[in-house]
């Protein structure tokens, strides 16, 4: 079963990298460029705190999506998303599920993947080195 799930390691997470990168960037568009439109709340009655977190939620949300600079840019989501739930969420409920922190915890730790593997394939940063990813699958057809 490695052999052929493992195969498709780089391009799914590369995959992975660029889609929720897009989801991560609207989050940042709907506070700064007011697009979606917000439920409830205008652009202008947001908190300062709010307004430098859809600026890193946009700018590191591109960056993600490119793979450049994707490891640190991933790293920088990665702590905005944990000061996010334990400002936002944390003191309404004990667990994420409870204070509607669950997708900032999501964010997080798949920030935090990302940070640690680097931008992978299909990514400005393996053009820019010159060099092919990581492959973690065995690619010795001898063993089934």
């Amino acid at each position: 079963m490695p052999q052929v799930v493992g195969r498709f390691t780089g391009p799914a997470f590369a995959i992975m990298r660029i889609v929720v990168g897009l989801m991560f960037m609207l989050h940042g568009t709907q506070k700064i460029l007011g697009a979606p439109p917000m439920e409830g709340m205008n652009r202008a009655q947001l908190p300062a705190i709010a307004v430098v977190a859809g600026w890193i939620e946009l700018v590191c949300g591109a960056l993600i999506v490119i793979g450049l600079f994707g490891g640190l840019a991933a790293f920088i989501a990665s702590g905005e998303m944990a000061v996010a739930y334990f400002m936002g969420h944390a003191s309404h409920g004990l667990t994420p599920l409870q204070n509607k922190g669950e997708l900032a915890v999501v964010y997080c730790f798949v920030w935090l993947y990302v940070a640690a593997h680097g931008s992978g394939m299909w990514s400005v940063d393996s053009i820019l080195r010159k060099r092919t990813p990581v492959v973690t699958a065995s690619t010795d057809a001898g063993h089934v």
